[in-house]
């Protein structure tokens, strides 16, 4: 039954006309800052300090919109839901916050984190793919059950898991916006770290594209020179293949049969998606 709440996002713990729907007694409170401690697993690394600021000012002006979420651990809170808020309302010299007090279990405080920062647009694909990779491991959660729970696309889910495949160098490189998500993935089809790290290092001093990276790089991508016009029965076939795998997938016709190149970036990957086609990986 929990899993089903959890499962509606963060509109199950907090509802659309708060005030008005919950019992007298876990009405909006304000609470001593110092009495709220923040979450020790709150999945994001990184907060922007000029964002944090305009939100701060803010708050200066009109108080906080929209309450915290907290639980009660031993004599104090912490915080569940609302990071930005409470880091603001402390930048703003706030003494209370408004808040939410409600019973939540330690393991679900970390999932609740994760989904609020998962369904904000601002977090760069690092942080994401961690914040994936934190419900996989934490809750042993596939790509399709973390698509589900998100309202996202599972192979979404899966390919942006495959970015933290890349060399650590890379991943700073994508963290800080030197590189998009698009040429990260292209790196992915080159073998060898200190090759992607060098394409990646192309990609900036020459202002390489992602189709740039996809031309010059044997298998990277999909090539479009000196073929036919694809086939769209064959290209909606190939999308729900991705979608099913949680991989990209490619089908190649001939003259006589074809073949399916399918494209995995780790061996538990590989075990998984053989185990999809009805494949026994049990030997």
């Amino acid at each position: 039954m929990r899993k089903q709440v959890l499962g509606r996002g963060l509109e199950a713990l907090i509802s659309q006309d708060l005030r008005e729907s919950v019992s007298e007694t876990e009405r909006v409170r304000e609470l001593d800052i110092n009495s709220v401690d923040p979450n020790p697993r709150q999945p994001r690394e990184n907060f922007d300090q000029k964002n944090l600021k305009e939100l701060a000012d803010s708050i200066r002006s009109n108080g906080v919109l929209q309450p915290v979420v907290v639980r009660r651990v031993g004599e104090r809170y912490q915080l569940v839901v609302g990071e930005r808020r409470f880091r603001a309302c402390r930048m703003a010299g706030k003494n209370t916050i408004p808040a939410l007090v409600r019973t939540i279990e330690e393991e679900d405080s970390l999932k609740l984190a994760l989904m609020e920062n998962l369904q904000r647009e601002d977090l760069n694909p690092v942080e994401e793919a961690k914040g994936y990779r934190a419900l996989k491991e934490e809750y042993s959660l596939s790509p399709k059950e973390i698509a589900d729970l998100l309202g996202r696309d599972r192979s979404t889910v899966a390919n942006t898991l495959r970015l933290l495949n890349l060399p650590e160098k890379v991943l700073k490189l994508l963290e800080g916006g030197k590189i998009k998500a698009g040429h990260a993935r292209a790196l992915l089809s080159i073998e060898g770290e200190e090759e992607q790290l060098e394409w990646a290092r192309k990609i900036i001093e020459l202002r390489f594209t992602v189709r740039d990276i996809e031309r010059a790089v044997p298998g990277s991508g999909r090539k479009n020179k000196g073929r036919k016009k694809v086939d769209p029965l064959l290209r909606e076939l190939e999308e729900r293949s991705e979608k099913y795998l949680g991989t990209r997938v490619k089908i190649m016709p001939r003259a006589k049969g074809g073949v399916v190149r399918i494209e995995y970036y780790a061996e538990e990957e590989l075990v998984d998606i053989l185990n999809k086609i009805g494949v026994d990986t049990v030997l």
